[in-house]
């Protein structure tokens, strides 16, 4: 009974702060801009299980995307022998899901084998980090806060792994000393039991109620510490594919409010209509923290931070300052600093700094090309180029700011209807004195 109320204990304060930082998420995106309209729910599902649970992207690099791959499959595993664990705690029960019966032992089994799987693939993935300095997992942006962040997760990832498979084979030992049933299977398990002699039993089960208290108590620290992590795309990344956009990666979205603006030019019978008098003055494109949309701020949540993108694009490769992994970070990094003061103060809020120059300089956003390519390989369907180039139509349209060519091409559209310095008279000039044949 005391090891209910201790587990209680410790289920409450781990709910407790993990409410806390929901809430301060969700406050965060109370603050965001609308996206785009949700539907085509069936092909959201059919995207979730392809690249979501099928993991079809990171498969495209075949040795270590498998790895992943098989970690991401061994969690969602896992996962459901850890809520057995926290009905067993709250309830003094012992392996209580028995009573599923083939499926039991499915998972069980599964997830034996998995924690064998996950923890190799741990050390593979370490082993990279500390000796391999992989180039994609460099950058401006990746500070060091940044590679100790992702060595404490798959530390205490790789910890999980190992007490998990520390309890599954005390478990055994005292099953098989006392020649009781042992529930689930576990093939790996057992095959480790058997290195080792039995002969004490109290010896066992200390150390699977050490590895037992090890193992849950690291989920619940684990669970609190991956909102504060890169790693907290174990929970977004799911919810971020299936509010993925499903437009063509070329198709960029049109600004409602200047479609609007044309319509109404456009409609003789709305042409003069004028605003209401307290009607909010509406921004154009992305400057700060506050007109970004839902999308891109759970995409900054959702990012992996691996790199795929920047390894990809065109302007990084050819020494440009542009990465794409480092515009999404900026997002989720400009919204923890400048969000709360929005919250306290109503969206009034300025600390004199932006989204746009004091993080991500004019020189980045005009570097993109708009190729897609980062989209294109981001594992969780980021879409970097449209909020690239919503930053850019702020440049434009809201301070006149862009490079001189294109200036000079805007200059063309607006005196002579076309990105040429040719009137319209002019155009044909270039042919005058050819012999055109028309057959």
């Amino acid at each position: 009974m005391v090891k209910q109320y201790i587990f209680a204990f410790f289920l409450l304060v781990t709910l407790g702060i993990f409410a806390y930082t929901t809430n301060r998420i969700v406050r965060f995106f109370l603050l965001t801009k609308p996206a785009f309209p949700v539907r085509d729910f069936a092909k959201r599902f059919k995207v979730v299980f392809t690249v979501a649970f099928g993991q079809t992207r990171i498969l495209r690099k075949p040795l270590i995307g498998l790895l992943h791959a098989l970690v991401f499959w061994g969690f969602c595993v896992i996962l459901l022998g850890s809520f057995e664990m926290v009905i067993d705690g709250l309830l003094g029960t012992e392996r209580v899901l028995h009573i599923l019966g083939g499926f039991y032992n499915f998972i069980i089994g599964s997830g034996d084998i998995f924690a064998l799987v996950i923890g190799f693939a741990i050390i593979i993935f370490l082993g990279r980090r500390l000796f391999l300095h992989v180039k994609r997992f460099e950058g401006i942006e990746m500070k060091v806060i940044s590679h100790i962040d992702a060595k404490i997760a798959l530390l205490m990832i790789f910890f999980l792994m190992i007490s998990l498979q520390g309890m599954n084979m005390a478990y055994c030992g005292i099953k098989t000393l006392n020649n009781e049933n042992i529930m689930g299977v576990y093939p790996v398990s057992r095959l480790l039991l058997g290195m080792f002699t039995l002969t004490n039993e109290s010896t066992l089960r200390f150390w699977y109620e050490f590895f037992w208290w090890s193992h849950i108590l690291t989920i619940f620290v684990f669970a609190n510490y991956l909102p504060y992590s890169k790693h907290f795309h174990v929970f977004m990344s799911v919810p971020n594919v299936f509010f993925s956009r499903l437009d063509p990666l070329g198709k960029l979205p049109n600004m409602d409010n200047v479609t609007r603006e044309v319509r109404l030019m456009m409609d003789p019978g709305t042409t003069f209509t004028t605003p209401a008098p307290d009607a909010p003055v509406v921004r154009f494109g992305v400057k700060d923290a506050e007109d970004i949309s839902w999308k891109n701020y759970l995409d900054s949540l959702a990012c992996t931070e691996c790199g795929r993108c920047s390894a990809v694009c065109p302007a990084n490769l050819t020494g440009k300052r542009l990465s794409p992994r480092k515009i999404i970070m900026d997002v989720r990094a400009r919204m923890k600093e400048k969000g709360p003061g929005l919250i306290k103060n109503h969206k009034t809020y300025d600390d004199h700094k932006s989204l746009i120059r004091d993080y991500i300089t004019e020189e980045e956003l005009w570097a993109c090309t708009t190729c897609n390519a980062c989209a294109q390989e981001c594992p969780i369907s980021i879409n970097h180029p449209t909020l690239i180039i919503d930053m850019r139509r702020y440049l434009v349209m809201e301070e006149g700011s862009a490079p001189g060519l294109l200036k000079a091409t805007f200059s063309n559209i607006e005196n002579n209807g076309a990105p040429w310095q040719y009137s319209h008279e002019d155009r044909l000039l270039w042919a005058k004195d050819l012999e055109i044949r028309t057959n």
